[in-house]
């Protein structure tokens, strides 16, 4: 099973550099963004990646400042063809989500399953703290 991770070491303009290659701002060769979406359910985010041919190990999940990153490379086969059509994207891929609340990362759970990748993300409960006047 894929984990989910904490990483604080990406710098600011490595993570802009990240979202504008998400987002479709900037043509980067080899560097491809699978369809994904995101929902919310009563108790938790749930983000849904659509990348067929992969295994855990091939994914790099890491969640920093409210965005969800999602990395990895999907292999080519090794030997040559012509193709007559080509939509299968492979390579280098990445996409980045604004992930909408605080979440509970200690609960996360990442499972991929017949080519699609889910991250679930548990909304944070909130802390009741009382004030008195």
């Amino acid at each position: 099973m894929p984990t989910v991770i904490r990483r604080s070491e990406i710098t600011l303009t490595e993570k802009r550099r990240e979202i504008l290659h998400a987002v479709g701002w900037q043509v980067m060769p080899n560097l491809w963004s699978p369809p994904t979406d995101i929902f919310e359910t009563e108790k938790a985010y749930i983000v849904r990646v659509e990348v067929a041919g992969m295994r855990d190990a091939d994914f790099e999940i890491t969640l920093e400042d409210g965005h969800l990153f999602i990395n990895g490379i999907r292999p080519d086969l090794p030997e040559r063809r012509a193709y007559h059509q080509m939509e299968i994207r492979f390579g280098k891929f990445s996409t980045v989500i604004a992930i909408p609340g605080p979440v509970d990362l200690e609960k996360s759970e990442a499972e991929y399953k017949d080519g699609f990748l889910s991250v679930t993300l548990p909304k944070q409960k909130p802390t009741n703290v009382k004030v008195e006047e």
